[in-house]
C-alpha cells in the first residue's frame, strides 16, 4: 500500500530485459591494426566477431582523448603507465580499469579470468568477456 494511493508509478515493462539488436562492426585485421576492406567497401561482422572488434578498439583507445568517442568509450590504462606507484598497485588497479572499460557495452555482461602484466612501459591485458553471444577471449597490449 502506497502512502500516495492516487498516484501510481507508470508501468515500465515489468522489469523484462529489452532485446538488443544484432551487434555490428567493421571487420578488423588485428595483426596490422587496420579495418578490413573488400572492393573498396568495409567488411561487416556481427555478433561475437563484432564484439571482438569493439573490445580490441576499446582497450586500445585512451578515454577522453578523442572527440569522436563518448566519454564512456575507451580505457584509462595510460594513467597507470609511467606513474611512480609500485607495480603491485598498478597490477591491483588494472583489473578495475579493464572492467570499467568493457562493461559500458550492454552486450558484455561480465569480465573474467583477467591477467595483467607490466613490462617497462607496456601493459598486456587478457581475459574473457561474457557476452550475450557467448564468451570472447581477448589479449591486447595497451
Amino acid at each position: 500500500m502506497s502512502i500516495f494511493p492516487i498516484i501510481s508509478p507508470p508501468d515500465i515493462g515489468g522489469g523484462e530485459a529489452q532485446a538488443l539488436p544484432l551487434y555490428r562492426e567493421t571487420a578488423w585485421d588485428f595483426e596490422r591494426d587496420v579495418p578490413v576492406f573488400r572492393g573498396g567497401e568495409p567488411v561487416e561482422v556481427t555478433g561475437k566477431e563484432a564484439l571482438k572488434v569493439w573490445i580490441w578498439r576499446a582497450l586500445r583507445t585512451p578515454r577522453y582523448k578523442y572527440e569522436i568517442y563518448t566519454w564512456a568509450h575507451g580505457s584509462e590504462f595510460e594513467n597507470l603507465l609511467g606513474q611512480a606507484c609500485s607495480d603491485s598497485v598498478k597490477t591491483a588497479e588494472a583489473p578495475r580499469y579493464l572492467r570499467e572499460c568493457l562493461l559500458v557495452n550492454p552486450y558484455i555482461t561480465a569480465v573474467r579470468n583477467i591477467s595483467v602484466t607490466f613490462e617497462d612501459a607496456r601493459l598486456t591485458v587478457s581475459g574473457t568477456a561474457a557476452t550475450v553471444y557467448g564468451e570472447v577471449n581477448f589479449d591486447a597490449i595497451v
